[in-house]
């Protein structure tokens, strides 16, 4: 069997048994036309509770990265800073542990080749080192169903969130959230989870909370 009807064969058993489905770039562009104001938005944060290997996401980062680009490419600083941002308001979840590991591949691969013809030999590891952990921690193998993921011995615990938030320039925040808790207390109210306003927002407890670190150092201090 070759490999084009190998790949075939497993394609159609992964939509039989798991209803895997790729969504075409037009429709994706066409998806997220209808809410551009937020993908405009560098820090505005999106999931994708069956990302695949990431056909929105890689989308949704390339209109953010683009606006990076266009405000802040004249400094190399800005630009990191905000690709940081940009990068960590991305998060997926799929089922499908191979295709986490590609999502994340090809979300960091496209932050890379951006990074590196703007800046050529100036580009830092150090923020490479940065975007990939985020990548680690935003896309993760789990059942959104369930709102499950399995630890390193196969057991299933709670799917767990990073949320990021840029602190005094430099610095980054990190806090961790159950998913779960989310998604349960959201489903009871009609305001978003972080509102605007502090009166009428609902805050979930963090199930860690982190130093400050810088963006730069972020997989260091984590």
């Amino acid at each position: 069997m070759n490999n084009s009807i190998d790949s075939q064969v497993i394609s159609k058993k992964r939509v039989s048994d798991h209803g895997e489905v790729f969504t075409s770039k037009k429709i994706v562009n066409e998806m997220l036309d209808m809410v551009k104001h937020e993908t405009e938005r560098i820090d505005s944060k999106f999931l994708e509770p069956a990302c695949g290997t990431g056909n929105f996401l890689i989308e949704i980062l390339s209109r953010k990265l683009a606006l990076v680009g266009e405000r802040y490419s004249k400094s190399q600083f800005e630009y990191e800073r905000h690709s940081v941002i940009a990068i960590s308001s991305i998060y997926g979840i799929d089922i499908l542990e191979d295709n986490i590991s590609e999502c994340i591949n090809r979300l960091y691969k496209y932050f890379d080749n951006c990074y590196s013809a703007l800046y050529g030999n100036t580009a830092k590891d150090s923020c490479r080192d940065s975007v990939k952990f985020i990548l680690k921690q935003n896309i993760l193998h789990g059942d959104a169903l369930t709102l499950k993921t399995k630890d390193s011995s196969g057991n299933l615990k709670p799917i767990i969130f990073a949320e990021w938030s840029g602190v005094n320039g430099s610095m980054f925040k990190r806090r961790d959230f159950v998913f779960a808790h989310l998604i349960d207390q959201s489903s009871h109210r009609e305001m978003p989870l972080f509102s605007d306003l502090d009166e009428e927002a609902y805050i979930p407890e963090p199930v860690k909370d982190y130093p400050l670190a810088h963006f730069l150092e972020l997989g260091l201090k984590q």
